[in-house]
């Protein structure tokens, strides 16, 4: 089983990539749409903005196979931008669609005093499915870092796997089906974030279950 990280021409790439190598799996990037059929699961991160990430994997070909990817329920972990492109818009560029996999919208913090935007640090997220065998080794109230100005706002409640407190709730995490993605960062979040990468490979194939 083959683990694939999206390579759009921007993002956080490598240290995605030592923190999956940390959990015994060697990811290979796919920047094309051949890539897709040597991999068996797809993990997408990071950073920077809506409208140069949407443009990098329209230039690569990318967008049409990522969305029949998760349409056919193919094991994905999105991370950041690799979670905020899942939804149809974003207010950080009006007018730039998304992959429009679920229905919802991205949104910025409020610019208010007293409140730091972006949020930049640990936080700790309310899971709402503890149970669940993607949170497995978790503690109750788990603790990612965070670093990101917008979130999105799911139009599906159902879809909330955890929520975190800035100036008020906000999913910073939802699942369904093989589908997993997280406005957090677990590459950068210690051993929560390695168990939850872990996991994820874990549940899928990539490595014997412990």
């Amino acid at each position: 089983m083959n683990l694939g990280i999206i390579d759009y021409g921007g993002g956080n790439l490598q240290s995605v990539r030592n923190a999956l190598r940390y959990t015994g799996v060697e990811a290979a990037y796919v920047n094309s749409p051949e890539g897709f059929a040597g991999v068996d699961a797809l993990v997408f991160p990071g950073q920077g903005r809506f409208d140069d990430s949407m443009a990098g994997l329209s230039r690569q070909g990318l967008v049409e196979p990522l969305r029949e990817w998760i349409r056919a329920d193919r094991p994905f972990f999105g991370i950041c931008i690799g979670y905020q492109a899942l939804f149809e818009r974003s207010q950080e560029n009006p007018g730039v669609a998304g992959l429009g996999v679920f229905e919802g919208e991205v949104v910025r913090f409020p610019s208010k005093p007293g409140l730091k935007v972006p949020h930049m640090g640990w936080n700790r997220v309310r899971l709402a499915h503890p149970e669940d065998p993607a949170w497995a080794g978790q503690d109750p109230d788990p603790y990612f870092y965070f670093v990101h100005s917008y979130y999105p706002a799911p139009a599906d409640p159902a879809l909330t796997a955890g929520i975190a407190d800035y100036d008020g709730d906000f999913v910073c995490a939802i699942q369904r089906g093989n589908l997993i993605a997280t406005q957090f960062h677990p590459e950068k979040s210690q051993s929560a974030g390695l168990t939850l990468l872990g996991q994820f490979v874990r549940r899928h194939g990539l490595l014997p279950v412990a």
